[in-house]
C-alpha cells in the first residue's frame, strides 16, 4: 500500500522540517562516529595491535589499508541502497544502514587481537571494515535526501547541510571519547582494552539513533514521483532501474559529483585522519596534540558548516564551494608549515583554518549533488557519484601521504597533493552550473530543452 500525505511535495511534512534534520542528524553522526572511529584507531592502535611491523610507518601503512578498503565497499553499498531507496524509499533503507554500520563496530571492539589468534585478526577486521563502508556507502544519499526532498526550495542549502555536521559530531565524539581515554589511561592499558571501549559503545548510540530515525517520515517527493511510477506502469511505461538510469541520461552529473567532492573529501582526511600520523609519528608529539586540536576544530566545523549552506542559498553553491577549494589550495602549503611549530595553540588554529575552508566546500555539498539528479534517479545519483569519489580521494588520501612522507620525510609533497587536489574542484565548480533553487518535484531528464533550462535555477534566483 502507497503511503500518503498532504504535503506538497518540496514542503516540509508533518512535525516540521527541524524533525526530520534532527533525526538525520543523530543517524549520520552515529554512523559518522563509527568510522572516523576506525580512522583514529588505525593511527593510533590498529597498527601494532593487528598489524606489527619492525617498522612503524609500513604498519600504520597497512591499517590504513584496510582504511581504504572500506571506501572500496562504498560505491558498492551507494549503489544497492540507491537502487531500493529509489524503489521502496529513503526512510526504510537509512534504518538498515544505520543497523548494519553499528552492528560492525560494536563487533569490532570484541575482536581478538594479532597476538592472540594471528593473521585471522586482521582478516576478520578487514570483513567488518567492508561492512561498515557499504553502511555508509548508502548513508550520506539517503541521510541528505530525505532532508532536501522535505524542505523547501529556497533554503535547501541551509537544511541540507545540517546532516553533513554529522561528519564533524562523528568525528568530534570519536576523538573526544579517545583523547577522555588516552589522558586516563596508561599507553599499555589503553593499547590492551581501553581501545576497545568507544567502538562497543557504538552499540548504545545505535538504539538511540535508531529510535529516532524511525520517526522519520519518508520524503514527499519521492512518494510523488512513486505515485507517478506507478501510475505510468499501470499505463505499460517500462522504466530501467535507476542505477542504469543514472549512468545512462546523468553520467555528467555523476562526474560533476565527483569533481565537487573530490578536493573536500581529500583535504578532510589530510587535515583529520593523517594528522594523527604526523603529529605523533614524524613530530613525535604525544597523541593527545593532535587528538585535542582536532577535537577542538571539529567544534567550530560543526557550528560554521549550517553558516556555508545558508551562504549558498544567498549567493550560489559554486560561489561558496570555490571560496572553499581556492583557500584550501593556498592553505596547503601554510598547513604543515605551522604544525611543524609543534605548538599546540598553532597546530589547532592550523587544522581549525583548514576545517574552516573544507565546510565552505562541505556546507553547500549536499543540496548540490542533490539538485543536479532527478527524484527517481536521486538517491543512486548523489550515492554513486559521493561514494565513486571517496575512492579515488578519500581512500587514498592518507595511503598516499603517508607513503609520500615515508619516502620524502618532507611535508612539501604532501601541500602539493592537497592544493592539486583542490584545484581539481575549483576547477569542476567553473565549468559545471548553479542549481541553487531548483525545483525537485521538475525532471530535467525528461523535458523538454527550454523546460529543462527553466527547471534548474540561475544565480539570480532568491
Amino acid at each position: 500500500m502507497t503511503e500518503t500525505t498532504t504535503a506538497k511535495p518540496g514542503e516540509p511534512r508533518s512535525g516540521g522540517i527541524a524533525r526530520i534534520v534532527g533525526a538525520s542528524l543523530i543517524g549520520t553522526t552515529v554512523e559518522w562516529y563509527d568510522f572516523f572511529l576506525y580512522g583514529s584507531a588505525a593511527a593510533l592502535v590498529f597498527n601494532t595491535l593487528f598489524f606489527p611491523s619492525s617498522d612503524p610507518l609500513v604498519g600504520t601503512l597497512l591499517a590504513f589499508m584496510t582504511y581504504a578498503i572500506g571506501f572500496l565497499a562504498r560505491p558498492i553499498g551507494g549503489m544497492v541502497f540507491g537502487h531500493y531507496g529509489d524503489k521502496i524509499g529513503r526512510k526504510k533503507l537509512l534504518v538498515l544502514s544505520l543497523l548494519m554500520m553499528g552492528g560492525a563496530t560494536f563487533a569490532m571492539g570484541l575482536l581478538p587481537t594479532y597476538g592472540t589468534i594471528g593473521v585471522g585478526a586482521p582478516i576478520l577486521l578487514t570483513v567488518l571494515r567492508l561492512i561498515q563502508g557499504f553502511a555508509l556507502g548508502g548513508e550520506w544519499g539517503g541521510a541528505v535526501l530525505i532532508v532536501s526532498e522535505h524542505g523547501g526550495d529556497k533554503h535547501r542549502g541551509f537544511w541540507a547541510s545540517w546532516p553533513q555536521c554529522g561528519v564533524p559530531a562523528g568525528n568530534l565524539l570519536a576523538t573526544a571519547v579517545l583523547a577522555v581515554l588516552a589522558s586516563v589511561q596508561s599507553e599499555a592499558a589503553f593499547e590492551s582494552w581501553g581501545w576497545r571501549v568507544p567502538f562497543l559503545l557504538s552499540g548504545v548510540l545505535v538504539v538511540v539513533g535508531l529510535w529516532i530515525r524511525i520517526s522519520v517520515t519518508e520524503s514527499p517527493v519521492f512518494l510523488a514521483a512513486k505515485a507517478k511510477a506507478e501510475a505510468d506502469a499501470a499505463d505499460g511505461v517500462k522504466e530501467e532501474a535507476p542505477v542504469v538510469e543514472v549512468f545512462r541520461r546523468s553520467w555528467r552529473e555523476v562526474l560533476a559529483a565527483i569533481g565537487v567532492r573530490f578536493g573536500e573529501n581529500i583535504s578532510y582526511y589530510i587535515v583529520t585522519s593523517f594528522l594523527l600520523v604526523y603529529v605523533t609519528t614524524h613530530l613525535e608529539l604525544p597523541k593527545s596534540t593532535a587528538l585535542n586540536a582536532v577535537l577542538i576544530a571539529s567544534a567550530v566545523h560543526f557550528v560554521t558548516i549550517p553558516l556555508w549552506g545558508a551562504l549558498s542559498d544567498r549567493i550560489g553553491r559554486r560561489p561558496v564551494t570555490l571560496i572553499g577549494a581556492v583557500g584550501m589550495a593556498v592553505w596547503a602549503f601554510f598547513f604543515f608549515s605551522l604544525v611543524d611549530s609543534e605548538s599546540f595553540a598553532v597546530i589547532t588554529l592550523s587544522v581549525t583554518a583548514g576545517l574552516l575552508l573544507h565546510g565552505a566546500m562541505y556546507g553547500p555539498q549536499a543540496a548540490f549533488v542533490s539538485e543536479m539528479f532527478d527524484t527517481k534517479v536521486r538517491y543512486s545519483g548523489a550515492s554513486v557519484g559521493s561514494q565513486l569519489a571517496s575512492i579515488v580521494a578519500g581512500a587514498l588520501a592518507p595511503i598516499i601521504a603517508v607513503e609520500l612522507l615515508r619516502r620524502y620525510g618532507s611535508s612539501t609533497p604532501i601541500a602539493l597533493y592537497l592544493c592539486a587536489a583542490s584545484v581539481i574542484t575549483a576547477i569542476t565548480v567553473l565549468v559545471i552550473k548553479e542549481t541553487r533553487g531548483r525545483d525537485l518535484t521538475v525532471s530535467t531528464t525528461d523535458a523538454p530543452p527550454k523546460q529543462r533550462e527553466a527547471a534548474v535555477a540561475d544565480t539570480n534566483r532568491v
